[in-house]
């Protein structure tokens, strides 16, 4: 009998119930897997950075090429004024990066699968890109809602729609990630169900799909971080440059 795969999404209690006051917060399995990222990313860069070869070695490499491959997006997305910032959106950027790359390991758990999870990265981004542009701008921050060249007629219309779609980018944020990491691995899991069913005869066809669908399941899992970061320079280059 084929297992759910909504079952793989499940979040499980490791250890003693732990609370406060009526909120539980006891460590679970996508805690356990957002501390293996964290220390994952530690340890890569703690060693890539530690002795700097003139022929780098594949740590370094790796840890260089990162280093380079968000600066130039930064650079490309934000400009010179976004660079105080690197290291906030470097590290959103390879948190999600592991994360969903610990996700494709067998038995490990998907943290960016849920909703939850990716809402309040995505609310900490929308929060702290206003909180910029508001001091950067003051309350000329706001003149971000007026576009500029629309008819006087059309221009409370415009406002509205434009509020509309600044309140949603935590939202939209949050949906596009959990929901590309969510269904992706939960087709994975349907046709790994058939390969066990149909057995040997009959499943070397969900096989062949189960393979080329991981290896897109990688892609997307780097594409999904890297649409997250490049998103999350676009707004800090609206609080920055106020473009209207």
């Amino acid at each position: 009998m084929a297992t759910n795969p909504m079952h793989q999404f499940n979040v499980y209690r490791i250890g003693p119930e732990i609370k406060l006051g009526e909120i539980d917060i006891s460590f679970t399995n996508a805690s356990l897997f957002m501390v293996v990222s964290s220390l994952a990313i530690l340890i890569l860069f703690n060693i890539g950075s530690k002795k700097n070869y003139l022929i780098p070695n594949k740590i370094q490499l790796l840890a260089e090429l990162s280093y380079s491959f968000i600066s130039k997006m930064i650079s490309d997305t934000a400009g010179s004024k976004a660079k105080p910032y690197f290291a906030f959106i470097f590290s959103i950027f390879m948190f999600v990066l592991f994360c969903n790359m610990f996700g494709m390991m067998p038995y490990s758990f998907t943290v960016t699968s849920h909703i939850i999870v990716t809402f309040v990265l995505a609310t900490f981004i929308f929060i702290g890109v206003t909180i910029i542009g508001f001091i950067k701008h003051g309350i000329g921050y706001l003149k971000l809602f007026v576009p500029s060249g629309v008819p006087l007629v059309l221009m409370p219309l415009i406002v509205i729609i434009e509020i509309i779609s600044y309140l949603s980018r935590p939202i939209s944020l949050s949906v596009r990630l959990f929901a590309n990491m969510m269904a992706g691995h939960t087709m994975m899991k349907v046709f790994g169900g058939f390969v066990i069913s149909l057995g040997i005869v009959g499943g070397w066809l969900p096989l062949s799909f189960s393979v080329a669908l991981t290896g897109l399941e990688i892609l997307v899992a780097f594409l999904q971080a890297y649409v997250f970061a490049i998103l999350t320079c676009i707004y800090l280059n609206d609080a920055l440059n106020l473009h209207h």
